[in-house]
């Protein structure tokens, strides 16, 4: 996949809970894929998309796929910032870069989540999901996307 436009990372701030966190003390491994999940609809929202307005239009984004790159541990009380990013290449598919980082710069981990937009009706994915988004989006600018 090329990449054709891509967009400065949006990030979100998250404290850790206690209740996220696993008999080691640590982050549980499947909190990570619900903070990406928030960062994702948190820069949606900011580029003007509303899920709402998605199921309106009868299409929702999916994930395909997604690695999670574990680099430091997290425990309860800390504060992470969790960065999002279009990638965009041709066809039906994009890419989500994501970092969760402490407040000192430290990577604790790296998302990486390949994407569409599903055509609820049909039950496939939109062959240009660029052109979806630019039409939803208030600001697609924030989505890595030029106007028009």
């Amino acid at each position: 996949m090329g990449t054709h436009d891509a967009a400065e990372p949006f990030a979100v701030g998250i404290t850790v809970r206690g209740y996220e966190t696993d008999t080691q003390g640590h982050l549980n491994q499947s909190v990570y894929l619900q903070y990406a999940e928030h960062a994702r609809w948190s820069l949606l929202q900011a580029s003007g998309i509303r899920q709402s307005t998605m199921v309106d239009r009868r299409i929702g984004p999916v994930t395909v796929e997604t690695t999670i790159r574990y680099r430091r541990e997290l425990r309860a009380g800390d504060e992470v910032e969790v960065s999002c990013a279009f990638v965009w290449g041709e066809g039906k598919t994009f890419r989500i870069e994501q970092t969760v980082r402490t407040t000192d710069g430290t990577v604790a981990a790296e998302v990486s989540a390949v994407c569409g937009l599903l055509d609820l009706t049909a039950r496939k994915l939109l062959a240009d999901p660029r052109a979806a988004f630019r039409e939803l989006a208030h600001d697609p600018s924030l989505l890595g996307l030029t106007a028009g």
